[in-house]
């Protein structure tokens, strides 16, 4: 288990590193869609929202890759691999496998670190340090 668990957080640390850095370094040749999906991805472009998206990607994957604040690194892709795959479901009809891989990936690592979430889940947390219920 703990090969596989090694495994899973250096793949998907990796697939969020070096695609993060791509979207802001421009790297790897990538074609524009044409057409909605092209248009979705010219104004986040033209806006700098892709390179904000490729800073947390790359923050996230760094923390994957040296296995810190696993936890936090999982929380931050969550809602990231979410938008890829609602974009490839939705809008570009193809290229989704990326996404499936890295959303199975992500799920057996919160399955894994399923112990670090358990605060997020209670009803009336206490306040810090104070015993103080809100």
């Amino acid at each position: 288990m703990k090969i596989a668990v090694l495994t899973a957080r250096i793949l998907l640390g990796l697939l969020f590193f070096v695609f993060g850095m791509n979207n802001i370094l421009h790297f790897m040749k990538m074609e524009m869609p044409t057409g909605d999906a092209g248009i979705y991805l010219g104004i986040l472009a033209t806006h700098g929202i892709l390179n904000f998206v490729g800073v947390l990607m790359v923050i996230a994957g760094v923390l994957l890759l040296v296995g810190r604040y696993v936890p936090l690194a999982l929380v931050m892709l969550g809602p990231l691999i979410v938008n890829i795959l609602i974009f490839h479901l939705m809008i570009a009809h193809f290229g989704a496998t990326p996404g499936l891989v890295a959303a199975v990936i992500e799920l057996f690592l919160i399955w894994v670190y399923r112990f670090s979430f358990r605060q997020l889940f209670v009803a009336a947390p206490e306040i810090a340090g104070t015993g103080v219920r809100p």
